[in-house]
């Protein structure tokens, strides 16, 4: 059975939360929008650094060099090689601001619609393919590796697709990046973290992740950390196979990583018990997989783009996860500023009364990091063998990740409190603040996978009875003992959908339950009314860390 928790070190561990969009097709017909940065609350990022050395507090500034230059490459992947046009022809207004903050001429939140007159639609390949490429060209192009994470589609000069490595395509601004991580290692006080850093350099001027990422696995004692690279597959949203450039500076909390750290010896137990037949949990949870807590200090890319991320699961490949597990970073100040900014107004708005109380800051950093544990559940590879789940569920893969981690998340932390294992909690606290959430994320709209497996997860738990709505007050409630259920049927139906690889079963839930209905929509308008912010945006840097 489990080992016994504290009631406070259960109060910091429990679910399934997740930055989150939507369904995904552009607005038909196509209707532009307007600049709209005032729905991001402005928050600053800081963190403690009093502890560091000076060699430390030099090497952030030289990670934030290396940061930048991945947001320059998400640019060009998300938008294009002539972004800065972009930028210098909407001067210096909300456009301009707008445009920083969605990558592009399109607004993120609002289903990509476009917001820059004759923007137009964006592409759903974004700039990883040829624009005037078919789905069916594509497919029918013999492009050995077609499906890599770390290539572009081109043609070349007579016409024909071609796969040029990110390594070629972005030559110059590797090698500077590299250098930099170089430059950092030399300045770090972990032996092992330098290694790390150096490991990457190579990496990045190689595509080849594989090592870097299993010795990140090993890096146990720096206080600073980074994330960077080809990481995420949302941007490609024709296939969801190319992997967007993206970067985070981290500074570790030791005292909240010391609390957490016990948890990822619960996976394999917790595998154990999932809601499904043997052949769908066969694989074995990595047991080196650790959960730590981070004050972020630098977004940049893929992860600074729309909504913001608050909790990183890593690294990604299906081997390395095998092997070693996965590292579950818990961003706490990013999401104590959700936190304060969104959900606590959302849940006045449109939480019951009766259940307001249990909205609490302990369970939705909880609920955030257990959506990351759930990240390594389940399987990576189809029970037939024959792929990868990503690769048989390929466009639809990450939002039934997403749906499969946040449903996953809530139904450990039931299982792991009916056995007497989470102290003295209150297990409603972790069910609203679970529901609270959803009202945030589904506002993020139609352009990411977080979005699609919330507004899943709402009609499912809906339909199910699991989430009630009062029709006098327009407020809603759990009903605990549906929520069960609920979550159990779903666990089960996202399971099965992932070890069957059923790709057309996968992308028939999402398309008919990953849609807002007009009531809930009403619901959401009266959170605009009423001046509620949809995400963050950051003021960051040098400056703001005191390091100028």
């Amino acid at each position: 059975m489990f080992r016994k928790i504290t009631p406070m070190i259960a109060s910091l561990f429990l679910i399934a939360c997740a930055e989150e969009p939507m369904p995904e097709t552009t607005v038909e017909p196509l209707v532009e929008g307007k600049a709209r940065p005032e729905i991001y609350a402005d928050f600053t990022l800081t963190a403690d650094l009093s502890y560091l050395t000076d060699d430390q507090r030099e090497m952030i500034g030289v990670l934030i060099e290396a940061a930048d230059i991945m947001d320059g490459l998400f640019w060009r992947q998300a938008y294009g090689d002539n972004y800065r046009s972009l930028l210098d022809s909407l001067g210096a207004g909300d456009e301009r601001r707008f445009a920083e903050i969605n990558y592009g001429p399109w607004d993120r939140l609002d289903g990509n619609r476009p917001f820059v007159k004759d923007a137009g639609p964006k592409p759903a390949g974004a700039n990883f393919y040829p624009a005037d490429m078919t789905v069916e060209e594509f497919e029918a192009a013999y492009l050995p590796g077609k499906s890599g994470l770390y290539s572009l589609v081109r043609r070349d000069e007579n016409g024909v697709l071609t796969l040029v490595p990110y390594h070629v395509a972005y030559a110059d601004e590797l090698k500077a990046a590299a250098d930099l991580l170089r430059q950092a290692a030399d300045l770090a006080d972990s032996q092992d973290f330098a290694n790390y850093l150096n490991l990457r350099a190579a990496a990045l001027i190689s595509d080849d992740f594989k090592v870097s990422d299993l010795y990140w696995m090993e890096v146990k004692d720096n206080e600073v950390d980074v994330v960077i690279g080809p990481i995420e597959t949302y941007e490609d949203q024709l296939f969801g196979y190319r992997a967007a450039y993206s970067a985070y500076v981290l500074i570790k909390d030791m005292e909240w990583s010391a609390n957490l750290a016990r948890f990822a010896a619960f996976l394999p137990e917790l595998q154990e018990g999932l809601p499904v037949p043997d052949a769908y949990k066969m694989e074995s949870p990595g047991s080196d997989a650790d959960l730590n807590a981070y004050d972020v200090v630098y977004y940049a890319g893929d992860s600074n783009a729309g909504s913001k991320t608050i909790a990183i699961n890593l690294p990604n490949d299906e081997d390395v996860q095998l092997q070693k597990g996965t590292r579950r970073l818990q961003l706490k100040n990013a999401m104590r500023a959700k936190f304060d900014k969104i959900l606590e107004p959302i849940a006045d708005e449109l939480v019951d009364a009766s259940q307001r109380q249990h909205i609490t800051f302990d369970a939705f950093f909880s609920n955030t990091m257990f959506h990351e544990v759930a990240h390594g559940l389940g399987i990576k590879y189809t029970i037939d063998g024959n792929s990868t789940v990503g690769e048989a569920l390929r466009d639809v893969a990450s939002s039934i990740e997403e749906g499969k981690a946040d449903v996953l998340g809530l139904y450990m932390v039931t299982a792991l409190y009916d056995a007497g294992e989470l102290g003295d909690v209150d297990l409603r606290d972790y069910y609203v603040t679970f529901m609270t959430s959803v009202f945030r994320s589904i506002r993020f709209g139609a352009s990411s996978a977080h979005g699609k497996a919330n507004m899943v997860r709402f009609n499912f738990f809906m339909d199910a009875g699991a989430f009630v709505r009062d029709a006098e007050t327009g407020r809603y409630r759990v009903d605990f003992e549906r929520m069960r259920e609920a979550m159990a049927d779903l666990s089960r139906l996202l399971l099965t959908l992932q070890g069957d690889g059923d790709y057309d079963g996968a992308a028939e839930l999402t398309n008919t339950r990953g849609v807002i209905g007009d009531q809930l929509q009403a619901d959401l308008d009266r959170l605009t009314r009423a001046s509620i912010p949809v995400d963050i945006v950051f003021n960051q840097g040098p400056a703001e860390l005191g390091l100028d």
